[in-house]
Order: C-alpha cells, then sequence, then structure tokens
C-alpha cells in the first residue's frame, strides 16, 4: 500500500487554474522531494494533500483512506511542519509539546513520555523549561518537528525546514529526517533547496504550471538530460570580464560565474575541453583547475522548467535559497 495515492487532483481559484489533473504516489518509507518555482502549484498541491484546502476535483488517498470518505483515520496517519513556526513563543518547550499532543488526544501517560523520547532525542531535553522565545531559529525548528511527532505519525509533511537556519542547524535538520526515515517514517518534503532533495530524496517531483514534469529518483533524472553537462575552469587571473569570450567558444552553449570559477555548459565536453586550452595559451592565461561536471538536480530542474542553464546562477548564483525563488 502506497502512503499517499494522488489522482486527477485538480484546483482552481475562480477561472485561475492552480493545479492541473495531477495524478502520483509516494510510496511507504520513502523521503519524496516536492520542487517547483513560483506559481507552479507546488503549495497548493502540498494543502490539498495536509486536508487545509478542499480539491476542486480528483482523489487523494493516504495508506489507502480516502480524505472524501474517510477522512478521520487519514489524518491520524499525518504530521505536518509548516513553513511559518507553529511554536508558541510564550511556552516552555514542554508546554508546546503537552499542548499539541492534548489537540491531538494523546493519554497523558503516553504523551509525557513521547515529550521526553522527542526532547532527548532532538537535544533539547535540557531546555524543556525554557521558553521558547528565547530559542534560537533552529531549536524552534527542531521543537516544531517534535510536536508534528507528537501523536507518532507515519507520513511526516515537511515544508521548507531549513531557509534562514545556518550550516549547523540544517545538518541537523537534514540528520533528523534521515534518520525518522531510517525509523520507517514517510517523509514528504516540499523545498526550494535542490541540493537539499538531491541529498535527502529518494525520489522527486517537479511541478510546473500546475502540471506534473517528471518524476524520478535524483540520479536517473540527472542521467536523463546528459546534454547539461559542464566544464568548470578557473584562471590565474580573475578580475577580467571573460564571460562574451568564453560564451563564443566552440561547443558552448552558455557560461555561468561561479565565484572565481567559469562554468561552460555544452553538450559536447571533449571540444571544449580542445577549445579551452587553445583559449588559455592564446589570452596568456594559466589554468589553475579545471574539472567536467554531469547535470545536478539544479541544472534538471531549470531544464525542465524551461529556464536557461547558468541563468539563475549568473543573477543570484551567491544566494542559492533563492534559486527558485521562496515564494509558490
Amino acid at each position: 500500500m502506497d502512503a499517499i495515492c494522488v489522482e486527477g487532483l485538480t484546483k482552481y481559484y475562480g477561472d485561475l487554474l492552480a493545479v492541473d489533473h495531477v495524478s502520483f504516489t509516494v510510496h511507504q518509507g520513502e523521503v519524496f522531494g516536492f520542487l517547483g518555482p513560483n506559481g507552479a502549484g507546488k503549495t497548493t498541491t502540498q494543502r490539498m494533500l495536509t486536508t487545509l484546502l478542499e480539491p476542486t476535483e480528483g482523489r487523494i488517498a493516504v495508506f489507502g483512506h480516502d480524505y472524501a470518505r474517510d477522512a478521520f483515520p487519514a489524518k491520524r496517519h499525518i504530521g505536518l511542519v509548516p513553513e511559518e513556526s507553529n511554536v508558541y513563543t510564550e511556552l516552555t518547550a514542554w508546554e508546546n509539546l503537552m499542548f499539541t499532543a492534548r489537540l491531538y488526544r494523546v493519554p497523558k501517560a503516553a504523551r509525557q513520555a513521547q515529550a521526553r523520547e522527542l526532547l532527548e532525542s532532538f537535544g533539547l531535553w535540557e531546555k524543556r523549561h525554557v521558553k521558547a522565545e528565547s530559542f534560537s531559529k533552529g531549536m524552534r525548528r527542531r521543537l516544531s518537528i517534535a510536536m508534528a511527532l507528537i501523536h507518532r505519525p507515519s507520513l511526516l509533511f515537511l515544508d521548507e525546514p531549513t531557509p534562514g537556519l545556518d550550516v549547523q542547524s540544517t545538518r541537523a535538520i537534514h540528520e533528523l529526517i534521515r534518520r525518522m526515515n531510517a525509523e520507517g517514517r514517510t517523509i514528504f518534503l516540499t523545498t526550494h533547496q535542490i541540493e537539499e532533495a538531491s541529498q535527502l530524496c529518494d525520489r522527486v517531483a517537479i511541478i510546473n504550471h500546475g502540471r506534473i514534469a517528471a518524476i524520478d529518483t535524483p540520479e536517473s533524472l540527472k542521467r536523463a538530460i546528459l546534454k547539461v553537462q559542464s566544464i568548470e575552469v578557473a584562471f590565474n587571473l580573475t578580475e577580467r570580464d571573460l564571460a562574451p569570450q568564453l560564451r563564443a567558444l566552440d561547443a558552448v552553449r552558455t557560461v555561468a560565474k561561479m565565484g572565481d570559477k567559469w562554468r561552460l555548459y555544452t553538450e559536447d565536453p571533449s571540444r571544449v575541453l580542445i577549445s579551452l586550452l587553445d583559449f588559455s595559451r592564446t589570452h596568456d592565461l594559466r589554468v589553475v583547475s579545471l574539472c567536467t561536471l554531469a547535470p545536478s538536480l539544479e541544472d534538471v530542474f531549470l531544464e525542465i522548467t524551461g529556464r536557461e542553464v547558468g541563468s539563475i546562477r549568473d543573477e543570484r548564483g551567491r544566494n542559492a535559497s533563492r534559486r527558485t525563488g521562496g515564494e509558490r
């Protein structure tokens, strides 16, 4: 039995078609990534999957329970960690968990045992009597996840779990996701952090213009567009704008500046390598580093959604969290 089965899911806002007859399944025990650019229908789809929004058409089943006919047992399987924190800052970590457990009707003895287990597991036990207002953003995120798990759901929805967190907190959240999945929990991860999806997800779905454009493992998606290969090169001189000249090299599709390096996208890396070495000799440049790269999941995303590979890096390459936009 699949954790989620979606058939013909559709949502209209007046005359605007936001989600267009979407169908997919999420297997039990997998981490399933859901990606999409601004306005693609990603958030609308997730809200329908978590019963926050009623579909115009279509069917949603969670562990075999149809939302339209059998919603209550379906909801018992679900935990939701929203993008905006749902932690009550005026309450302590312990009080937040007790309050959430009562909402889910967890028996008193069970909720106290589960709260302790979660707080210890998430490194928050020593802070259990501290008000959440004094917590860092990473600590609040971990508490929010603990609140979503207090009733032991089989399926956890995580909506943008790491934007704005420091590297250490992001790594901690990633480890939590891996651990929860290893324990058998199914994770539905909505994210615009493409590298995050590549590292964590068994499969990813890319939604564009309200339709599913692709579903597969990250590595299978990368192999499907081998034409978007690239060569990354660094020269001894970094202050010169070499983009027009590099773009004119034989077999180069487009060029992106990546810090002190240049990335040249191509369908024929061998031809570009020859041209690149000739270029360096002609312009009296010394190659400091040189490597060929297979497509990344970000390249797949840009190719599928119709953006020119390298275009986002050219404009906003210093901020990875903005590469696909924060609004959906």
